[in-house]
């Protein structure tokens, strides 16, 4: 197997194929993102003199043919071959001669690695984002077209008090927009350039750090070069929190629409063709889209947990089982957008039913409106309260079936629009568009 640190012993199979395990199949998804990577650091090595302008030509000309290749499909990763920065440096060898061994000067495996992976989480971030604000936004439309249709709200699943559809939908809305601040916090994070960091330890070339920064888009670098190493592991320990964080709210969402649309509830509803059936029942629609996404999502809430029982005891430097946090994240990510899509896709054709409340079994939901009334005609609300649960118990309640709450993020006044505009607020810190201009340049 071809490695860019081979020198003349072969290492044994068996331990070969131990070390690599599934490296090479997820190496795959960062292809696009080490050929960005090596387009900013050869541009830097030309600035520096350790490459020439004739040599820097051919190798960008040839690592944008790759950086094609690769979105047209067509690149692998050859069998012989240890992972995709081997294949990105052999593939330029062949093809250009001796410019292609020049463009490792100056850095590490370990730090190309790391530019690599920060790619692409910055990448996989943004995804999750627009994902995100489209399940955002269908959840404030809903609010706002049913913020007058009522339902039972509870506690202990017992019914409790009146609530409604857009508080409900809203309520969702507004815990993504929390959300949203941890993914905030972690693309910041991630949004950092190690390149330069080499093993870990700096290099002795005159590389200028902040060039590649500005190159690849980042919004600043990691100073330290030993903070750098010491970054991997904990970046993804902090995209982990903020995927699980998204993931906790749609499985709290997926469990209320397994509730809502059983016919104890029926609250809600969807057609046929979005529900399953049974074998033997013929009578079932069963939610599995929201069945699975409520499994999918507690999964992913222990990732946090799983990166940090891989990382918890490491000492600074780089080790090997690092690779193996790539098996966690890079599927977290894919399951993840997967679950926000369809969550998006069955809310568009979600139906809500009207006038549930005038159901008998829910006349205690208005027993502290009644409460309230009394108090606000000047009643103690201590006698109010012992009024109203003697009417209930002696089976003479019968309250009238209307609310008028006005506070904010009431019934009334669920503030949206203040939901909204703090969540378009975070949206506007992560500077999409400056990334976007600088990968778009970097390969024109």
């Amino acid at each position: 197997m071809s490695k860019l640190w081979q020198k003349t012993t072969n290492v044994n199979q068996l331990v070969e194929d131990f070390t690599v395990g599934r490296d090479r199949e997820f190496d795959r998804q960062m292809a696009a993102f080490d050929v960005l990577g090596s387009l900013a650091h050869t541009r830097m090595l030309q600035s520096i003199n350790l490459m020439s302008t004739e040599d820097l030509e051919l190798v960008q000309a040839e690592l944008k043919n790759i950086y094609k290749e690769i979105a047209d499909g067509d690149f692998v990763i050859e069998d012989n071959v240890e992972d995709v920065h081997s294949q990105v440096e052999l593939m330029l060898t062949r093809r250009i001669g001796e410019a292609g061994k020049k463009i490792h000067s100056g850095r590490s495996r370990n730090d190309q690695v790391l530019v690599d992976l920060k790619l692409f989480f910055r990448h996989e971030l943004q995804q999750v984002v627009v994902e995100t604000e489209n399940l955002f936004k269908q959840l404030i439309k809903l609010s706002e077209k049913h913020k007058d249709v009522l339902l039972p709200g509870y506690t202990h699943l017992q019914v409790a008090m009146p609530s409604s559809f857009g508080l409900w939908f809203g309520a969702y809305a507004e815990s993504l927009a929390d959300d949203l601040e941890l993914v905030l916090a972690a693309y910041k994070i991630t949004n950092k350039n190690p390149l330069g960091s080499a093993a870990g330890y700096g290099s002795s070339f005159p590389l200028n750090r902040t060039l590649t920064t500005q190159l690849l888009g980042f919004e600043s670098l990691n100073y330290n070069v030993v903070y750098a190493q010491m970054g991997r592991g904990k970046t993804e320990r902090i995209i982990a929190q903020a995927l699980s964080s998204v993931a906790a709210t749609l499985a709290k969402m997926a469990m209320d629409q397994c509730l809502y649309l059983s016919q104890n509830f029926a609250f809600v509803s969807y057609p046929e063709n979005l529900t399953t059936g049974s074998s033997i029942m013929p009578h079932k629609k069963n939610p599995d889209v929201w069945e699975i996404m409520r499994g999918k999502c507690n999964r992913l809430q222990a990732l946090p947990n799983d990166v940090a029982m891989m990382t918890t005891n490491l000492p600074s430097g780089y080790h090997r089982e690092l690779q193996l946090l790539k098996e966690l994240l890079f599927p977290a990510f894919t399951e993840l957008k997967n679950c926000l899509h369809m969550a998006t896709f069955m809310l568009q054709n979600i139906e809500v039913k009207t006038n549930i409340l005038d159901d008998p079994k829910y006349a205690y939901l208005f027993s502290v409106e009644e409460v309230n009334k009394q108090v606000l005609d000047g009643v103690p609300f201590r006698d109010a309260y012992k009024q109203v649960g003697l009417a209930i118990e002696q089976g003479n309640f019968n309250p009238e079936k209307t609310v008028n709450h006005t506070h904010e993020g009431s019934i009334g006044n669920p503030g949206n629009e203040h939901i909204s505009a703090a969540f378009n607020e975070l949206l506007s810190n992560f500077k999409f568009d400056k990334v976007e201009q600088a990968v778009n340049k970097l390969v024109e």
